[in-house]
């Protein structure tokens, strides 16, 4: 995330409401299937601060434990409104990310980092699987460093000119000469998203069967801040966001305060982060959010 600010809070507002369809839909599937999840991050921050999202914030997150992300891609597409899809490696080519997006297909919410991919990015709600860390440390250092390799191939196959913050000059000029060589090094070679995914996979997924306290997010570049444990996790509870109503972990205070400190606390401008936008198209969505828009002015 960078602290580039959108033109105006209109905008934000406007991408809100379609961020609180794609977060509509998906609660409404996971309480059909019976599969447990809760918001994430800034997501989580926003439901118990402001009741919804962070006035500043421009996307949504979610996260799962593995066994119930992996049914929820098998299980979900069979009762999806046909509105929304799923995009991950097994659905979309070139695309660039370990986890899975809910998208809103035809609109486009393209931030300045992916820029320059071939995925083309819907407004989404981002999918992030957790995964069972063991408690000796070398071992769970050892899963960081080979997520973190095999997460940055996956995402340069995407994107062989990812958008750089403050960096510029003859060091810009260099990492993109690396980029670019690894990028299409992978493609000429033959190299598919598939197969960099499944070696993330191999890496994330070591004690799926064993039993731990703690998981991880291994789509961080920074796992250990992004631990949770079964206990603080489950079981979920619900609460109110914008319009929705939903799932939080069960201790979450604990959870927010490890991962954020003091996170009621609002930050200094110069903190107030989100992705620096460079396509934002509502597509047949623009009636809508004006509707909306008027609703409550």
């Amino acid at each position: 995330m960078t602290n580039t600010k959108y033109a105006n809070q209109q905008l934000l507002d406007d991408i809100h409401v379609l961020l609180e369809l794609i977060l509509g839909e998906f609660d409404r599937v996971c309480r059909s299937l019976d599969i447990p999840y809760c918001i994430y991050g800034g997501t989580a921050i926003g439901a118990v601060r402001h009741k919804g999202f962070i006035p500043w914030d421009d996307d949504a997150d979610v996260l799962m434990r593995r066994s119930d992300y992996q049914r929820f891609l098998a299980q979900a597409p069979k009762i999806l409104d046909s509105r929304f899809a799923l995009h991950n490696t097994d659905t979309v080519a070139d695309f660039p990310f370990m986890f899975t997006k809910m998208v809103l297909l035809d609109t486009l919410l393209i931030p300045k980092f992916s820029k320059n991919s071939r995925y083309k990015m819907p407004f989404f709600l981002d999918i992030l699987p957790v995964d069972n860390i063991p408690g000796d440390r070398t071992a769970f250092n050892s899963m960081s460093r080979a997520s973190w390799l095999w997460g940055r191939l996956l995402f340069l196959r995407g994107i062989a000119r990812p958008y750089l913050v403050g960096v510029s000059g003859a060091k810009k000029a260099l990492i993109y000469s690396a980029t670019t060589l690894v990028h299409w090094s992978m493609r000429l070679t033959g190299i598919k998203t598939q197969f960099l995914q499944k070696q993330w996979e191999k890496a994330v997924r070591r004690y799926e069967l064993t039993p731990c306290e703690y998981m991880a997010d291994f789509t961080m570049r920074d796992p250990q801040n992004w631990v949770i444990s079964h206990a603080e996790l489950l079981p979920t509870i619900d609460m109110p966001f914008e319009s929705l109503n939903l799932k939080m972990p069960a201790q979450y205070d604990t959870w927010l305060r490890r991962g954020y400190g003091d996170y009621m606390q609002l930050p200094p401008p110069e903190q107030q982060r989100n992705h620096n936008p460079y396509v934002v198209d509502f597509g047949p969505y623009k009636q809508l959010v004006e509707n909306r828009r008027r609703n409550l002015s």
